[in-house]
This record gives C-alpha cells, sequence and structure tokens, in this order.
C-alpha cells in the first residue's frame, strides 16, 4: 500500500473521529428530549466522562466508511455510529469494573468506578446501553423504518448474551478454569466478546447503504476477519505494548488466566494469526469496484494490525 493511501486512511479516520466526537457531545448535552423527565447532573457528568474525548473511534470510522462505498453520509450516518460508540464505551466501563477486571486505568485516566464510584459507573453502563437504541431508533437517524429496524435487530444480537455480553461470560469462565484454553475456544469467545460489535459496524454501514446481497457477504467477511484480527492484536499488545502508550494496564492477561491467542499460540504464532486475518479483510474487498473508498477500509484492516494502542 502506498504512503498517499495511509495518510488518506490517518485523515478519514480523524476526520470520522472529529465527527463522532461532535454528535456524541451534542447527544449527551444537558437538554431533555421529549418524554425524558430529567437528566441528572452527577449521571450526565460520568456518562460524558466515559465517552467523550478518547479512542480512535474505530467502530463509527467502519460504520461510516462502510456507508460511505454506497455513497451515503450526513448526519443521520453519525448518529448511527455515535450509537455503536454508546455500546463500545458502555462495554468498557462495565469491563473495568472491580466484579470483571478491575481496572485502574483507561484511555491514560481513571476509570469510571475510580473516578467517580461503583454504582455510577453501573448506571452510566445502563444508561449508554439504552440511549443507544433510542438514538438508532429515532427517525431523524434514518427516514426508512425497516432500515432502522435493521439496525436494531442486528445490534441487539451484536452486544447481547449471544455477542458481546456472551463473549463476557466466557472470558470469566475462562478466567476460572483449570483447564488449559483451547485456540477454538478462545477464537469463539474473542469473536463474540470484541469482534461482533466491530462486524456490526461494518454490517450497520451495509445496511444504511442498502447493500446487496454480494456486497453484504463481502463485508461481512471483511467485518469478521477484522475484528478478529483486532482481538489478536490487542492480545499481543498487552505483552509488548508500553503502558503509557497503551492507555491502561498492560501484562494483565497472563496474571488472571486470561483466555488469549497468545496463550494458546505463542507470540509468534498470534502474529502470524493477526497479520493472515488483516490479509483475508483485505482479500474480502477486491469484489468492490468503488477504487479509493474500498482501499480506506482496506488500509483500516492493516492498521488494525500494526496499531500501538
Amino acid at each position: 500500500m502506498t504512503e498517499g493511501a495511509a495518510a488518506e486512511f490517518e485523515t478519514r479516520l480523524k476526520t470520522v473521529a472529529e465527527g463522532a466526537e461532535d454528535i456524541l457531545d451534542r447527544l449527551l448535552g444537558a437538554a431533555t428530549l421529549p418524554g425524558e423527565i430529567a437528566r441528572p447532573a452527577r449521571l450526565l457528568d460520568a456518562i460524558r466522562y466515559s465517552t467523550l474525548g478518547g479512542g480512535k473511534r474505530l467502530r463509527p470510522f467502519l460504520l461510516v466508511e462502510t456507508a460511505r462505498l454506497f455513497g451515503v453520509e450526513g448526519e443521520g450516518v453519525f448518529r448511527a455510529a455515535a450509537a455503536v460508540e454508546m455500546i463500545h464505551c458502555y462495554s468498557l466501563v462495565h469491563d473495568d469494573l472491580p466484579a470483571l477486571d478491575n481496572d485502574d486505568l483507561r484511555r491514560g485516566r481513571p476509570t469510571t468506578h475510580k473516578a467517580y464510584d461503583e454504582a455510577t459507573a453501573i448506571l452510566v453502563g445502563d444508561g449508554l446501553l439504552t440511549y443507544a437504541f433510542d438514538v438508532i431508533a429515532d427517525p431523524a437517524t434514518h427516514q426508512d423504518a425497516a432500515i432502522r429496524a435493521g439496525l436494531v435487530l442486528e445490534l441487539a444480537r451484536a452486544a447481547g448474551f449471544g455477542g458481546m455480553i456472551g463473549g463476557q461470560v466466557l472470558d470469566l469462565e475462562a478466567e476460572q478454569s483449570q483447564a488449559a484454553h483451547t485456540t477454538e475456544a478462545v477464537i469463539r469467545l474473542q469473536s463474540m466478546k470484541t469482534g461482533a460489535l466491530l462486524h456490526f459496524s461494518v454490517i450497520a454501514g451495509a445496511i444504511i447503504g442498502k447493500a446487496d446481497a454480494r456486497a453484504r457477504a463481502a463485508l461481512s467477511a471483511y467485518g469478521l476477519a477484522l475484528g478478529a484480527a483486532f482481538q489478536v492484536a490487542d492480545d499481543i499488545l498487552d505483552v509488548e505494548a508500553d503502558e503509557a502508550v497503551l492507555g491502561k494496564r498492560a501484562g494483565k492477561d497472563a496474571g488472571r488466566n486470561k483466555a488469549t491467542l497468545v496463550a494458546a499460540l505463542g507470540l509468534e504464532g498470534a502474529r502470524e494469526r493477526r497479520d493472515r486475518l488483516a490479509a483475508e479483510a483485505i482479500a474480502a474487498l477486491d469484489c468492490f469496484s468503488q477504487g479509493a473508498d474500498a482501499m480506506i477500509l482496506k488500509e483500516a484492516a492493516r492498521f488494525v494490525a500494526r496499531r500501538a494502542s
């Protein structure tokens, strides 16, 4: 890939991150919506702390760029992207709680339960999860009710007990297991806990773009491979990355018997799988003739494999 494509990717990633930040800032403002009674100040402050001012916004990027493949852009697309990011941020807040990963640091600053308290952090997650579906179901996101219903259904399944939440349960069970983690079990866990929401981000763009069956199948393959590559890269970073760069506690996976592909395959085997998955994601987009737009999504797969945080 040329330096020009990499530079264009970085520009688009920054542009989408700024757009996502802007709409999240507006959606998480103090003004109430019709049907709301009040937005308690402490809760809203903690939600904004947990959501704004950090992160690469990769999931919004994937949704926005996939929709853009089909010529669909604008406020509604960014609203859907903001909803995905709310689900992601809620998952991080809950994942950091003492009952789960018990982390003190996220994105280089205290986790929500440390900055506020545990009860507030639980309610922050609950609020973000609920509000994400409010945002997607609103006609302001898309005028076509069938599109909105499709987004709601896919997001519920990606985030629910057959997806992200189920993966979290498998992760907890793996920590408590005395048996060695098999590669197959780790792959299934990761496809649910991390991969499902990344895959949804791509599929959501395809739904908004009214992709045909062939294009949707190609994008689904891309999203699955990219989601898997992302988590392998995360496993590797936990071993190799500097904590200051990573923005969270490094080296915690081995100490907690986490089910990772570094543990299952070894560091070199994990690197090989990461690179192979990134290549699979790139190849899945070869059927598209959109040129530069598809190139941006291909570059996203390379970014996932080479990221340092």
